[in-house]
């Protein structure tokens, strides 16, 4: 985008600066996550550490918001053998992303992860974790 120029009033260039920059910034990826527990009552929750990986470019989408699932330090309480839905919101992936990752990284073993989930045009996706 080229510099403003000097007749230019600050708030055309504001609405010039708006036009390009507000489609990226509002791009948001949403992944409905569906948990299986097992026979016993189980806990869950998701770390803010989570992101998006674009296999492509290495690029990292960052957890935005969780829905129906407690964020680290506490706990969602999942009712005995019944599945168990959430939502995940991160911020937009590059517009070249064909393929990407969902990685909780957290400082032990068991961190939701699934992989080469195959980029559509809504940008919603459902998982199984």
């Amino acid at each position: 985008m080229p510099f403003p120029k000097e007749t230019d009033t600050l708030q055309e260039a504001e609405q010039e600066v708006l036009m390009v920059t507000l489609p990226d910034t509002e791009a948001q990826v949403i992944v409905h996550c569906m948990y299986y527990p097992g026979y016993y009552e189980s806990k869950i929750r998701i770390w803010q550490s989570t992101y998006l990986l674009d296999r492509h470019s290495g690029h990292r989408s960052p957890l935005l918001h969780a829905e129906h699932i407690a964020v680290y330090p506490n706990w969602t309480d999942v009712p005995v053998s019944q599945p168990y839905r959430f939502t995940l919101v991160f911020a937009g992936l590059p517009k070249s992303c064909v393929l990407f990752d969902l990685i909780e990284d957290i400082p032990h073993m068991g961190g939701f992860e699934v992989l080469y989930i195959r980029r559509n045009s809504s940008d919603i996706y459902q998982v199984e974790v």
